[in-house]
């Protein structure tokens, strides 16, 4: 029986409440941990004993409820008939608190209540027996039986009333991001339709394995990824990158799953398996942004859990230390109970999370996906940006420009041979070579010597294909190209020549140099290029530095020591820049064409392979952070002064359930504008 679950779950619209059932149910003898991912609302338990499963999980749904009323795990019920219900308990309510008020009815203001608040007051008395004191249904319960018993009755049903209301829109906001980034969860492909002698077989696309044929029609969305091989079209790539164009596409093109095709039918041949394909790893990171949270939010759940004690005690000693002094009992109880109406931390518990996985759903929908909150607030303090070069600054497509032979051997033939050695390496300079002389037979022995190039076995003879520096090791000396970059052969001890290559500046990175230079930010470029073409490229791109002929080591050793100054940002695209990127204070991979072990380490995904996108993930990460402490400080600042007008008895219950419910559903609303204008992200 599997160790871990993954269990989708319902209801649960409060993160506070998300902690409180986290805890309880991580406190079991049979679970290791348990976690919450609020933003896509799953339960994810990991079992140390999972004999007892079934039973376990009925008492663990059992402890949702009481913790948060509705809360259980997903089964096929209705989610609109529950919100229907929701709305209908509280007209009923709203319209018995109405008759209420105009017969001054007892009996009517005691039936709205019930209406309104039997949950409320159900859950209060439950958590009590469980000995969870301080929470919104304690604080609710205690605020407005008080108002009963000094005969403010309005009071009493209104604040019950506006909590509802303010639970409701409050779960509405929730569900609302919620779908936002679930919408990329639901894009996982369901069927491909494989060429098999000459027909078409629907299969899934788990069972799809690579370099198989498959067909995509019209209208279709791409299940794998893959290389067209026959046909063209254009593609909506919306749901990958956020771009709205569609992308034109012919033979030899890479497509993606999750894009659309639009037009013409392609057949392609796949690449990865699904499970490793560009729309799963999407997938993977958003469910696993949650798990990242931000220092702001871990603070403030720190703090709403020594907040609400603090002002209960507050609400006590207001309630009963002045009338020792200056009597009039009722009046400080009043005051007392605009405390507790006030301390409840719904504002800041919902709507700093919300923040939060709205800046990372927004980010999904423009193809930047942030791995945790956390990596939003470091993107906003880096001072440094450092650029890897091929594949991140440049396009990465390189075309043979020139061959250089000794004279013994003819370009064409020194072509064949360094792409049978290059044939074996994935770089993109070994693609290109290999591309060029189009159809060869790799050798069968084959040594990468890495950050210099690759050794093959061929008879008797050693056939060594790389850089100059690798000649030099070897015991040669050797003229490199003076543009662009040159990939050497040798045969034994005999140089045969060089394969000289050029690669292009992409469209949109000088204007993103420019733009953070502007901006105040130190650009810095780590190549492993040789420095005249480093240098070459640096000048175009308007860069503050650039370091040429690293090793992958040296690169990591070159962001440690500008990290050890600043606060830096690495982006990079291949394999090689893993390390770096994780040393960076925040990593930026090219997600498109990045390798699975940078995209691994990196904790921001560009989907769109565009340095522009640097900028815009630098923009959401501000954008975030500021609408995180407008909320808090708008929070804590209504809060605070509507405690200090409660106590100089210039505050009333109605107050104090705006500084409550009405802070709440402005701070959530607010926290739901950067959804809403992911456009502008």
């Amino acid at each position: 029986m599997s160790k871990r679950d993954v269990l989708p779950v319902e209801g649960i619209t409060c993160t506070n409440c998300a902690a409180k059932i986290e805890r309880d149910v991580a406190q079991r003898a049979e679970v290791a941990s348990c976690q919450i991912d609020f933003a896509t609302s799953r339960m994810v338990i990991e079992w140390i004993d999972p004999t007892d499963r079934d039973q376990m999980l009925q008492s663990i749904e059992e402890t949702m409820g009481r913790i948060e009323p509705g809360a259980k795990f997903m089964k096929e019920e209705n989610e609109e008939q529950t919100r229907d219900y929701t709305l209908w308990r509280f007209g009923v309510a709203a319209v018995l608190f109405i008759v209420a008020i105009l017969t001054d009815s007892l009996i009517g203001f005691v039936a709205a209540y019930a209406v309104a608040g039997y949950d409320v007051v159900y859950g209060a008395i439950r958590n009590v027996w469980h000995r969870e004191w301080f929470d919104e249904k304690f604080l609710m319960t205690i605020a407005t039986v008080g108002a009963f018993l000094i005969a403010e009755y309005p009071e009493a049903v209104a604040v019950m009333l506006f909590y509802q209301l303010g639970e409701y829109v409050q779960g509405r906001a929730v569900r609302a991001s919620r779908r936002s980034i679930q919408s990329l969860l639901n894009m996982k492909p369901t069927l491909a339709r494989v060429i098999i002698d000459g027909q078409e077989v629907e299969r899934t696309p788990e069972e799809v394995p690579v370099g198989a044929i498959i067909a995509i029609k019209p209208g279709e969305q791409v299940p794998m990824d893959g290389v067209i091989q026959a046909g063209s079209s254009s593609l909506d790539t919306a749901s990958l990158t956020g771009e709205s164009v569609p992308r034109q596409v012919g033979k030899e093109d890479e497509v993606l799953a999750g894009m659309v095709n639009l037009d013409g039918r392609l057949e392609v041949r796949t690449t990865r398996l699904a499970e490793e394909s560009s729309v799963q790893k999407m997938i993977a990171l958003v469910e696993q942004a949650n798990e990242k949270k931000a220092k702001t939010e871990q603070m403030i759940t720190r703090l709403a859990r020594v907040y609400t004690p603090f002002v209960v005690i507050m609400a006590t000693l207001v309630a009963f230390v002045p009338p020792l002094f200056v009597g009039n009992l009722s009046d400080w109880v009043y005051r007392a109970l605009i405390f507790l109406v006030i301390s409840c931390p719904c504002a800041l518990v919902i709507s700093i999370p919300l923040g939060y996985f709205g800046g990372i759903g927004a980010g999904s929908k423009r193809g930047i996906l942030v791995k945790g909150g956390e990596y939003l607030d470091t993107l906003t303090e880096v001072d440094t940006v450092i650029f890897d070069k091929t594949g991140t600054l440049t396009t990465g497509r390189f075309t043979v420009n020139q061959i250089v032979t000794n004279g013994i051997m003819e370009a064409d033939e020194l072509l064949h041979l360094a792409a049978r050695v290059e044939k074996a390496s994935t770089h993109p300079l070994a693609r290109a070579i290999v591309d060029q002389a189009e159809t060869v037979q790799v050798f069968t022995s084959i040594q990468e010597e890495p950050g210099y190039g690759l050794c093959a076995v061929d008879g008797e003879d050693r056939i060594y294909v790389g850089s100059a520096r690798y000649m030099e090791r070897l015991g040669q000396q050797v003229e490199d190209a003076s543009l662009g970059t040159s990939v050497h052969v040798m045969r034994n001890e005999e140089w045969l020549g060089r394969i000289e290559l050029i690669d292009t500046i992409k469209p949109d990175a000088v204007d993103t140099i420019q733009m953070l230079k502007r901006s105040g930010y130190r650009t810095v470029m780590l190549s492993g290029d040789r420095q005249e073409v480093v240098s070459a490229i640096g000048n175009k791109l308007g860069l503050d530095e650039v370091f040429a002929e690293l090793l992958p080591h040296e690169k990591v050793q070159a962001v440690e020591t500008l990290a050890s100054s600043s606060k830096v940002a690495f982006v990079g695209d291949g394999m090689n820049d893993a390390a770096a990127l994780a040393r960076a204070n925040v990593g930026l991979v090219m997600g498109g064409v990045g390798s699975d072990a940078a995209v691994t380490a990196a904790d921001v995904v560009l989907m769109n392979d565009q340095p522009s996108d640097v900028l815009r993930a630098i923009e959401l990460g501000k954008r975030t952070k500021r609408i995180v402490w407008q909320n808090i400080l708008f929070a804590f600042g209504m809060k605070a002064l509507v405690l200090v007008l409660g106590v100089f008895g210039l505050a009333t219950m109605w107050e104090a359930v705006f500084a409550d419910v009405g802070v709440a559903l402005i701070a959530i609303a607010n926290a739901s504008r950067l959804l809403r204008s992911v456009s502008n992200a």
